[in-house]
Parts: structure tokens; C-alpha cells; sequence
């Protein structure tokens, strides 16, 4: 078959699919942003897209679909003007959602099936919005907003022959009339590239070496922000650190936002929530490293003894899976997204996201007694291998997905 993938910074999700899947013989082109220049092994084309500026008083709740669908005719355009110049016509589509790229596609290559990958359907109640009280329960203007922002998601998958999700609760965020368009299939983590190493090491910016077996405790997220819980696990590390003199604390993260927005007057979270505890933290025993590069991050799971995860209701972080995957001890946040793959005392703890007192015996705990938490950490690891590894589970099933929609006479 001829296959398009479609994502403004491609590969995205499709990093192991589209060499998968042209492994396996297909014609696999890539449709991307002209202003993404990560590297590909699969053949890519660019559109150019320049956002127009949005008066926010004359689009109200509509400037987000404004934004969106945009993009999506720029799209068009550039499918339009491939088919016309070089007669490309593909058999399936697969595209993100997320940024209305696959909008219009169909008008331009009916023939086509199209599938989205649907990660999240925004909800004005029960997901993400108002989660958090602290920063004010949802009015009913946030409500209508969230609600403003699933326009084009409902549109993408409404006009798709098919979508995918990568969790059952984030493609339970989506109404039941599209939910029933939805397969879960998680994109998948290399268990073999992200596996337990006793002999694993990591040297700080500083010089300190970390080995596996010391009592390390770790807090990774693209960026430190209250989505992902950085505010809750500041405020429980004093209290960590007094119990535990030994323990040496890293924290992943960069200091921009990936979801919600900036505290009032900064560009970041990581110095406003650190400022409000730092006279209980310890510099020498806190380390911040910001982004690290990949092997810098799978030394790091290997060699932590407790790793904090914690998430708004919200899209469930690759990161989690792979410290499972590490076998480390998760100690996670008792929300959906978590819930779903970890069951308290099994394969990973579970915490109140909000209970600061209950975070900081738990991580204490963690890290006082290893040997109690070696059941959990290794049935930790059977999860990750036995339910999302990329090469046994994840990707034949999403090869299957894709090649199962493949045109009649294909």
C-alpha cells in the first residue's frame, strides 16, 4: 500500500509504525511542518504553515477551531498540490488529531481511509479541567471553553474511517458515539532498551556518580509543571529528605509549559513551587538537569530505588511505563490515567495526588526498604513487557490496525 502519515513534528507517534510498516513493503511518505526538521528514515514532505494571529474578542470560543482548522487547510493545499503535480494518491491516511491537520484530507483523496490517532477528547468536567483547586475550581466559562476545544477533535474522527487511542481511559474521554470508531493500542517502550542493569551508573553535572542500589529517588517529566503533579512533589520532598540523610534526589524536566498555563509574571514552575520549599531542600542532594538525552535517562531509571509519578486526569506519560519497564518502584498518583496500569501493592503504589503528608511516607518508605518492594518492582517489569512492549505487543497490533484498513483488492 501506499501510506501518509501526517504529523507537524513527525515521526511523533509514528517513530516505530512507519519504518514498521516499510519494512514490511509498504510506501510510506511523511507530511510534516516545513518548520520540523527532525530526523526521519521514511521520505518527507512540508507544508508551510504560519499561524494568522487570532483576535481572541472576535473568535471567542471559536479561535481554537480557527487555529486548528487552519492548519488543516494549509494541509489541504499541499495534498491538493501533490496530487495534482505528482499523481500521489495513497490508499490509507494515518494522521494526528491533535492539531486538525487531517481536517480536510478526504476532499482532497476520497479513495483514501483515513485514521486519526486520537489521543485526548477535552471534557469540561470529569478530565483535566477544575482537577486541581488550587488553581481555582472550573467556572462555567472554563467549561465551555474545554468543551470549544474538542471541535475539531469530534470533526477528525467524525469524518475518519477509523481512530486510535493509546489508553482505555484516554479514548473514554472521547462521547460514546465516537468512542465506538476507537482501538486502544499504546505506541509501546522498548523493554529491551529500557530493562533492570545492576551494573547501571550515572554521573552527575557535578561529578557525583549514582550506581543502581543507591538510594536515589527520581521525578521525570518533559517539563516541571502542576499537570504533572511537580508542585505536590516539591512540597513532599522536606520531609523526605529529613528521614532519608542519604537519599539523592534527580528531577528531569524542562521549564516551559506543556499543559495549562504559567504562574502569573514567569515563563516556568520549576523556580516559583522550588522558592516555596527551598528552605527545606538541600542543594547538594536535589538535583535539577533539566532535558538529558535518552541513555541519560534510561541510566537514570535503572539506578533509581523510587521514581514519583504523578498526573492530572489527563494523557498518561511514556515516561511511567518505562520506569516500570526499568523496574523500578513507581510510586504513582491515584488517577485514571495511572490507575489503569498500576494496582497499589502489585506492580506499583498509588497515593491521593493531593495528600502531600501520604507522598512523603510513601517515597520515604520506598526508599528505607528496597528488599520489601523487589515483588513489586518485578511484577512492574512483567507489566511493561507482557502488556505494552513495542516489539512483541504494541507494534503488530498496530501494524495489524493500519493494514487492516487497507482498501478493498489490497
Amino acid at each position: 500500500m501506499k501510506i501518509l502519515f501526517v504529523h507537524q513534528n513527525f515521526p511523533g507517534q509514528f517513530l516505530h509504525l512507519a519504518p514498521a510498516l516499510a519494512a514490511r513493503g509498504h510506501d510510506c511518505l511523511a507530511l510534516t511542518d516545513a518548520g520540523n526538521q527532525r530526523p526521519s528514515t521514511i521520505p518527507v514532505l512540508r507544508y508551510k504553515h504560519e499561524a494568522a494571529k487570532v483576535d481572541p474578542a472576535a473568535t471567542r470560543l471559536g479561535r481554537n477551531y480557527t487555529t486548528m482548522s487552519d492548519r488543516g487547510v494549509n494541509v489541504a493545499r499541499a495534498a491538493r498540490q501533490l496530487r495534482a503535480q505528482k499523481g500521489y494518491v495513497p490508499d490509507v491516511i494515518f494522521g494526528h488529531s491533535g492539531w486538525g491537520e487531517t481536517l480536510f484530507l478526504q476532499e482532497v483523496w476520497p479513495e483514501a481511509k483515513l485514521l486519526v490517532y486520537a489521543e485526548f477528547y477535552y471534557r469540561g468536567r470529569g478530565a483535566d479541567v477544575g482537577f486541581d483547586p488550587e488553581f481555582g475550581a472550573a467556572n462555567f466559562d472554563q467549561v465551555m471553553i474545554a468543551q470549544g476545544r474538542t471541535a475539531h477533535l469530534g470533526q477528525a474522527l467524525l469524518h475518519a474511517d477509523a481512530g486510535v487511542s493509546p489508553t482505555e481511559w484516554q479514548a473514554s474521554t472521547y462521547p460514546p458515539a465516537l468512542r465506538r470508531m476507537i482501538a486502544v493500542i499504546h505506541d509501546g517502550v522498548n523493554t529491551e532498551a529500557v530493562r533492570p542493569d545492576p551494573a547501571a551508573s550515572l554521573t552527575l553535572p557535578g561529578g557525583h556518580v549514582l550506581r543502581a542500589g543507591d538510594e536515589v529517588l527520581t521525578f521525570v517529566n518533559r517539563n516541571l509543571e502542576p499537570y504533572r503533579g511537580y508542585h505536590i512533589f516539591m512540597r513532599a520532598l522536606p520531609a523526605v529528605l529529613a528521614a532519608r540523610p542519604q537519599a539523592q534526589v534527580v528531577i528531569v524536566g524542562g521549564n516551559e509549559v506543556s499543559y495549562g498555563s504559567a504562574p502569573k509574571g514567569k515563563t516556568g514552575w520549576k523556580d516559583h513551587i522550588l522558592s516555596e520549599v527551598a528552605d527545606g531542600i538541600d542543594p547538594a542532594r536535589v538535583h535539577f538537569l533539566g532535558k538529558v538525552p535518552y541513555p541519560d535517562f534510561v541510566s537514570l531509571l535503572q539506578v533509581s530505588r523510587a521514581h514519583a509519578y504523578l498526573t492530572y486526569p489527563f494523557v498518561l506519560s511514556w515516561s511511567m511505563l518505562e520506569a516500570m519497564a526499568a523496574g523500578c518502584h513507581v510510586v504513582g498518583s491515584a488517577t485514571a490515567p495511572v490507575q489503569e496500569v498500576i494496582r497499589d501493592g502489585v506492580n506499583g503504589s498509588l497515593v491521593d495526588f493531593f495528600d502531600v503528608a501520604g507522598w512523603s511516607a510513601r517515597l520515604t518508605e520506598a526508599l528505607a526498604h528496597p528488599d520489601r518492594f523487589a515483588p513489586i518492582q518485578a511484577a512492574a517489569r512483567r507489566t511493561a513487557v507482557e502488556s505494552y512492549d513495542l516489539t512483541t505487543v504494541c507494534l503488530p497490533r498496530m501494524v495489524a490496525f493500519v493494514e487492516g484498513h487497507a482498501p478493498q483488492g489490497r
